[in-house]
Formats: structure tokens, C-alpha cells, sequence
């Protein structure tokens, strides 16, 4: 059985941009008015950007907390390896943010590093709210922050093509476990 003769929101939109687009044409051979594969290919480029900035923006978080609260490393350590992968992930095939593109990246878990292992141009730039003194309090903030991912990353699913709303479900479903496990009680060690 065929489609049932509904048009779909995406085809609405594209049709819809290629009338405001003929009306919006400049008259006198100027500049030509992007198409819409262009918009949609530019579109879908911030989409990936937001979800790299939300992720890399996690990543700085776990940084900033294993650096006030050393102890917690080995509790936030496999987490923050986690969220690098998936930084990492949701931008590959992006152009690189620097001249040092060309330069080989190496994986690293030290703070403040970018998911290629270099530094990252947005942590120079960008404030990373201060962690609380409590350690119980960090982890609620942190756990806080990766909901806030989950979130952001579940909303991009609408406006995402196909694989990469994919990707984008299972980094936000990663990012809410995360929350789980950084607000649940931590494992008892057995005695040796």
C-alpha cells in the first residue's frame, strides 16, 4: 500500500522555501538567491556544529569537575572517555576548526582537550560554570549538564537526516544514562 496522500512536513518546508526563494530573487542579475539543497546542506551543517558544541561542551564540564575533585576521576573517567568518542562521532566529516587540521590528532584524556586530542579553540573561548566544592554536588551539577545534552541532542532529532538522527539518539540516550550513573550511589569496593 502507497503513501496515503498526506504531503510531509519536510516537502512542505522545501516547497514552501523554493516559493520564498522565487519571490524574494533579486530582479537585476545579483546575487543568486541560495537553492534549496543549498539551505537544507547549510542547515543541517549548524545542526551538526550545535551537537558537536553540545557534546564538547559536556566534555569541558567533566574536565573542569575531575580537575576540583581528583578523586572522582576514576568514577568520571570512563564517562568522559564516552563523551569524546561522541563528540568525535558527531563531527566527523566536518571541516576542521583550524589550521592545525592537517596535523595528526592523538586520542588524550587530559583536561580541557578537544575529542581529536588537541586543544580546543571553543575551551579559550567559552566559560565552563564553576564546579562546587562538594564533590556530591559536582556530580549532581555534571549529571545536570549531560540531561541538558540528552535534551539538546533529542531535540535535534527532528531537523536531522536520517543517519545522523541516528547517531544523535544514541548520544542522547548515552548522555541520560550518564545522568543515571553520575546521580547514582557509587559501587561499593569489595575489600581485598
Amino acid at each position: 500500500m502507497g503513501r496515503t496522500g498526506t504531503i510531509g512536513r519536510r516537502a512542505l518546508l522545501a516547497a514552501g522555501a523554493v516559493t520564498l526563494a522565487g519571490c524574494s530573487a533579486p530582479a537585476g542579475g545579483g546575487a543568486k538567491a541560495p537553492s534549496a539543497a543549498e539551505r537544507a546542506a547549510r542547515a543541517e551543517l549548524a545542526l551538526r556544529h550545535s551537537a558537536v558544541a553540545a557534546s564538547t561542551g559536556l566534555l569541558e564540564r567533566y574536565d573542569a569537575t575531575r580537575v576540583a575533585h581528583p578523586a572522582l576521576a576514576a568514577r568520571l573517567t570512563p564517562l568522559r572517555t564516552s563523551v569524546a568518542a561522541h563528540a568525535a562521532a558527531l563531527g566527523e566529516g566536518l571541516p576542521a576548526p583550524s589550521a592545525k587540521a592537517s596535523e595528526p590528532s592523538k586520542p588524550s584524556d587530559e583536561p580541557s582537550a578537544a575529542p581529536s586530542g588537541r586543544p580546543s579553540p571553543a575551551s579559550a573561548t567559552r566559560v565552563t560554570a564553576p564546579v562546587a566544592a562538594d564533590p556530591a554536588v559536582a556530580l549532581k551539577d555534571l549529571a545536570a549538564a549531560a540531561r541538558r545534552t540528552a535534551d539538546a541532542h533529542a531535540a535535534a532529532l527532528l531537523d536531522a537526516p536520517p543517519e545522523y538522527a541516528r547517531l544523535l539518539a544514541s548520544v542522547a540516550a548515552a548522555a541520560a544514562a550518564h545522568a543515571y550513573l553520575l546521580t547514582a550511589p557509587a559501587p561499593a569496593r569489595s575489600p581485598r
